[in-house]
């Protein structure tokens, strides 16, 4: 085949260009710290990086799930806390009133403390946490006792459709993020309290024994709540350490498939450089001058 000056120049322009395109991806690579720029450069790296990114979103959507899920079990850790300090204190005051040497006058202030420890636990029930009601199950836009004085509370609060509010932290997996409201904040545990108030108001000092009795029950009940709470807060911080490395994992599979390697990046960039001296140091002597040359 004969070799002609035309298909040398051709030949000669066409890698100069290829080298240029080479430099331009490399200087790319330099600047975004990226394999690629566009999906055209690596369909495969882009379709994984795909792939894997979405992985990354799932999980750092599952970290705030995960954070509303502590928010909700931390307030009601608190909650119960208080209302079992209060329902301890409404105890004390109970076997205080029994005491046969106190006057009317004297129950009847010790009712003002357990009216006023009532009024508290009224206001516990109704915790709201980002203006949701977090001891009223799946019903979060209403309170639990809408009726403080005497506190009643409502009447789906025994409803077991309403009792699991469920947030999902893992594919598949979800977690109660509420105590039961029915174990918690019942009918039964404020006609108790109320039942101590009208005794010590009316002297009644028979009535407190049994009155006391249901008390403990109550107290008993909210204890129980209170460790199956702390049972599942325990699996929550085992599980958000779980999250926690699906998310590094995560992280290092996404950047090892689109980040570059700054250092192989930038040695060919730099034997590029030197090819693509030589190819136009080579193409100047193959590149001959013509007649127009001459003719100029």
């Amino acid at each position: 085949m004969r070799v002609t000056q035309s298909m040398l120049s051709s030949n000669s322009l066409r890698n100069l260009s290829e080298s240029y395109r080479r430099m331009g991806q490399y200087q790319d690579q330099l600047s975004t710290g990226k394999k690629i720029t566009k999906p055209s450069d690596d369909p495969v790296v882009a379709m994984k990086g795909m792939f894997y990114r979405s992985n990354l979103t799932e999980v750092e959507q599952y970290k705030r799930n995960l954070s509303e899920l502590y928010l909700w079990m931390e307030n009601s850790e608190a909650g119960i806390e208080q209302a079992n300090n209060g329902l301890q204190r409404v105890r004390e005051l109970v076997i205080q009133g029994k005491t046969g040497s106190l006057s009317p006058t004297d129950r009847d202030a010790i009712a003002r403390e357990v009216e006023q420890l009532k009024d508290d636990l009224v206001q516990v029930a109704n915790t709201q946490v980002s203006g949701r009601y977090i001891f009223h199950g799946t019903d979060t836009d209403h309170p639990p006792v809408p009726t403080a004085s005497p506190p009643k509370v409502a009447a789906n609060l025994a409803d077991p459709d309403i009792n699991s509010y469920k947030v999902e932290i893992s594919r598949g997996v979800s977690l109660r993020a509420n105590v039961d409201p029915n174990g918690v904040f019942n009918q039964e545990l404020f006609d108790v309290v109320q039942g101590i108030q009208t005794a010590l108001e009316s002297d009644n000092t028979a009535e407190l024994e049994d009155l006391l009795g249901q008390l403990d029950g109550s107290m008993d009940k909210l204890s129980a709540e209170r460790s199956e709470l702390g049972a599942r807060y325990n699996r929550l911080e085992m599980i958000d350490d779980r999250i926690a490395q699906q998310e590094i994992m995560a992280n290092r599979v996404l950047s090892e498939n689109e980040d570059a390697d700054i250092e192989s990046v930038i040695t060919d960039l730099k034997t590029q450089e030197s090819v693509h001296r030589a190819a136009l140091g080579v193409g100047a002597r193959i590149l001959q001058p013509t007649l127009l040359d001459f003719l100029r």
